[in-house]
């Protein structure tokens, strides 16, 4: 700890007789990356005039050895260097599956993932969420690693932030501000934009903090003299009235897009929706069925803002098929509600479409996770078709042992299209009659 908190170089201990003379020394100092991931070592214990001794060498060396990564271009341009944390009061193995869906958001985000730490704890420390002996640990490791960004499996606390920023230099992020940041770069439409900037806003306002008064903006003009609000009071001020104009610009969205539900409504035409955990397949399904080339990428949230496309089944029905945004597990509240205007379109649903990956490890998480969401939102009395997608990336045995553990799924490729007629006749055999389609319809 004293090491890396007080910056030093090595710590030396001189053992002396009991007339004062030295007779022993012991040393200790940081490591570069190594194989037994070793964060710091400790001599054996030699006389003191021993010739074994080259501190100034070692350090050298050490210096020399941590600054090679930069030195040998491995930081490349415009891509920032992370280690992964997880604190919690779960088992090892929960953490670990947590930890790694955490890499792919931070991979979606562009950022290039050098390590992870993982500690299980009695109760999480309310300060500083990792203790002392962890945090020096964990700094050790950014200097192995050359990781400036540290970003926590959780959501922190304005306070855990300010403690962190205070004990590192590495830039500190959490699990919200990570999600945020891929939504803001993945936004396209103008709706989208304004719902991630709302989120954002959200999530700033209680984080600001700050001490010193900004004294070099004034309001001018009388009643305007003295040293005026302080920037912080400021920031806070200005975010309050852009927040205000989102949320009335977001109205507006949520207004036009209830607009077009009336309009196919009256058209008589039943909606499917999609959803899922985010990178099934969603839009690579809709695309199949709808032949349509919406963007899609092997990665979470490639897609934001709803789609809606026609679609003609057999015996002449014509039905709306909408794609939403994925799910994923913590999704953090005020993501959540910036996004209802996305979400509403799951309101006159006839039939929800439960896209899962049939290939992902965690496959009854994220299926739980998803109806956890439609439960919260009052969904599941809309009848629900779970498709099994990517059954082209699993054995013969994982199919049967997929249709064992969830026998009211289908299993398909979007990709190979492999049981698509299957699920077209599922879905068509599900909506609604022509006149229970108007009765369901006028709840609305």
């Amino acid at each position: 700890m004293d090491l890396i908190f007080l910056r030093l170089d090595n710590i030396g201990v001189l053992m002396v007789g009991e007339e004062g003379n030295p007779e022993k020394f012991q040393w200790a100092h940081i490591l570069p990356s190594n194989k037994e991931n070793r964060p710091y070592y400790i001599s054996e214990i030699l006389p003191w005039d021993t010739d074994k001794i080259n501190l100034k060498g070692t350090i050298q060396a050490i210096e020399e050895e941590l600054s090679r990564n930069i030195e040998e271009g491995v930081l490349s341009k415009n891509k920032e260097r992370a280690l992964l944390v997880s604190v919690d009061t779960t088992s090892k193995e929960f953490q670990e599956k947590s930890l790694k869906e955490l890499d792919e958001l931070a991979k979606t985000a562009g950022v290039e993932v050098c390590g992870k730490l993982i500690q299980r704890v009695k109760s999480v420390n309310p300060q500083f969420i990792l203790g002392k002996g962890k945090l020096a640990e964990l700094e050790v490791l950014c200097l192995q690693t050359d990781a400036n960004i540290l970003i926590f499996d959780r959501e922190l606390t304005p306070s855990q932030i300010n403690n962190l920023a205070k004990i590192t230099e590495r830039k500190i992020i959490d699990r919200t501000q990570l999600i945020l940041d891929i939504f803001a770069q993945h936004a396209k439409s103008k709706a989208g934009k304004f719902q991630v900037e709302l989120a954002q806003l959200e999530y700033t306002l209680p984080r600001l903090v700050g001490k010193n008064r900004a004294m070099s903006r004034l309001t001018g003009g009388i009643g305007g003299r003295g040293p005026g609000e302080t920037k912080l009071e400021m920031d806070r001020r200005r975010i309050r009235e852009r927040r205000t104009k989102l949320k009335k610009e977001l109205e507006k969205v949520k207004a036009q897009r209830a607009h077009k539900r009336l309009r196919r409504q009256k058209a008589g035409l039943p909606v499917v929706s999609l959803v899922g955990y985010t990178n099934v397949g969603k839009s690579t399904l809709l695309n199949v069925l709808t032949r349509s080339d919406i963007y899609t990428a092997n990665k979470l949230f490639a897609t934001l803002d709803p789609t809606s496309r026609r679609i003609r089944f057999p015996n002449e029905k014509e039905v709306i098929i909408t794609d939403t945004v994925g799910f994923v597990k913590y999704m953090p509240q005020k993501l959540k509600e910036a996004f209802m205007a996305t979400l509403e379109e799951l309101n006159i649903a006839d039939i929800i479409l439960h896209v899962a990956d049939a290939s992902h490890e965690n496959i009854e998480e994220q299926i739980s996770a998803v109806r956890e969401i439609l439960t919260e939102m009052k969904l599941m009395d809309i009848p629900e078709i779970l498709v099994l997608n990517k059954i082209d990336q699993i054995s013969h045995e994982e199919k049967i042992r997929l249709q064992h553990m969830f026998p009211e799924g289908i299993l398909i490729s979007a990709l190979t299209r492999e049981n698509l007629d299957i699920l077209v006749d599922r879905i068509s055999r599900t909506l609604p009659t022509k006149r229970n389609f108007i009765e369901n319809k006028s709840k609305y």
